[in-house]
């Protein structure tokens, strides 16, 4: 008996997640690259993406990276979802779930909106930081606030807000419920953005909160309940055959998630493709490839608040003179710092759950 993902199966995904997430929120600031469709479906940038694809330059692998590394988020929700599972619907009930979870993220957010507003104030393009919108930001509340791409800064610390209501409705609508509810919400969250304006305000505005995160979030909490093992015994015929099948499924994937790039209704559903063929794509790396990942899982949370710092001071290498030279650079410093970042942060007592 074997589990849907072991817990090394789960650090490489988050390995995964946080390089393509890292290498897309530099790649997406170089001018002249393709810009994603994340919050909203917008039709240019999906006639830029064919452009490039039709038309390669030396800027392909920063074109794709930039366009779909995003989605390193929804895989993130993902195994949130299934986590949580794991963790409390087979525990005792716990108390005081929100001031705990709560107190893991502030802890690393902490650190990381600390340092980076060092590092603002004293590189150039500073950003204007409203007493207000910093007390929403450590309180995580920033994402219900009008006009959150303008206000939340750096941008990728949305996460923290949209984890935590996550965390409340996990705990008063889903917390060992039936899986009825999660199934009702996903749906209820998906009809809530399918009548939406592709690239309008209301799209944005959801997509920045957790009716946006809904879809995979749900569908780790729904393989947590129900895909718990695989009961197929593990023999070398079943090893050969669940390889060939997950090869299958991986590049499978690759193609669809870019061909439902193109329809606004098909993208909503993308997530589902990405989870899958990550999922599957941890099952038949080699051994060597996935030491690599799991170490790169292992400092996703320090990587995540980190590297907009490498970010902010190394762009200007990729505007002023190579993209690629800017790159390397920032990927570099990103490592190094998430090293210094994980030392400060396992050094910040650790919250308990009463």
């Amino acid at each position: 008996m074997k589990e849907l993902l072991t817990r090394t199966e789960c650090t490489a995904m988050r390995g995964i997640a946080i390089l393509g997430i890292m290498l897309h929120n530099y790649c997406h600031y170089v001018k002249g690259i393709v810009k994603e469709n994340e919050y909203q479906f917008v039709d240019g940038r999906c006639d830029r993406l064919w452009e490039v694809l039709t038309n390669p330059d030396e800027f392909l692998p920063m074109h794709l990276l930039s366009f779909f590394g995003h989605y390193g988020v929804p895989v993130f929700l993902f195994l949130s979802g299934y986590g949580l599972i794991k963790k409390y619907e087979t525990s005792p009930n716990p108390s005081n779930f929100l001031r705990y979870h709560y107190l893991k993220l502030l802890r690393m957010l902490i650190v990381g909106f600390v340092l980076f507003i060092m590092v603002d104030a004293v590189t150039p393009g500073r950003f204007p930081y409203h007493w207000d919108n910093v007390i929403a930001q450590l309180l995580m509340y920033i994402n219900v606030l009008p006009e959150p791409d303008k206000i939340i800064w750096p941008g990728i610390y949305w996460f923290f807000g949209l984890m935590m209501e996550l965390y409340i409705v996990y705990r008063l609508l889903l917390y060992r419920r039936s899986s009825w509810w999660v199934v009702v919400l996903i749906a209820a969250c998906w009809l809530l953005q399918v009548f939406c304006d592709p690239d309008g305000d209301t799209l944005n505005r959801l997509r920045y909160n957790f009716i946006g995160g809904m879809l995979p979030f749900g569908l780790g909490v729904l393989c947590g309940r129900h895909f718990p093992h695989s009961c197929v015994p593990s023999v070398a015929s079943y090893q050969r055959s669940s390889a060939i099948f997950h090869t299958i499924l991986f590049l499978s994937a690759i193609p669809l998630v870019i061909a439902m790039s193109f329809n606004f209704h098909s993208w909503l559903l993308i997530p589902v493709l990405i989870i899958v063929g990550t999922v599957a794509m941890v099952k038949v790396l080699p051994e060597a490839v996935m030491k690599v990942l799991v170490w790169f899982g292992t400092y996703s949370a320090a990587m995540f608040v980190a590297h907009p710092i490498a970010r902010k001071l190394f762009i200007t290498v990729a505007w002023q003179r190579d993209a690629y030279d800017g790159l390397m650079l920032y990927f570099v410093a990103a490592i190094g710092l998430s090293w210094a970042v994980k030392q400060i942060i396992d050094r910040i007592p650790s919250p308990k759950l009463l």
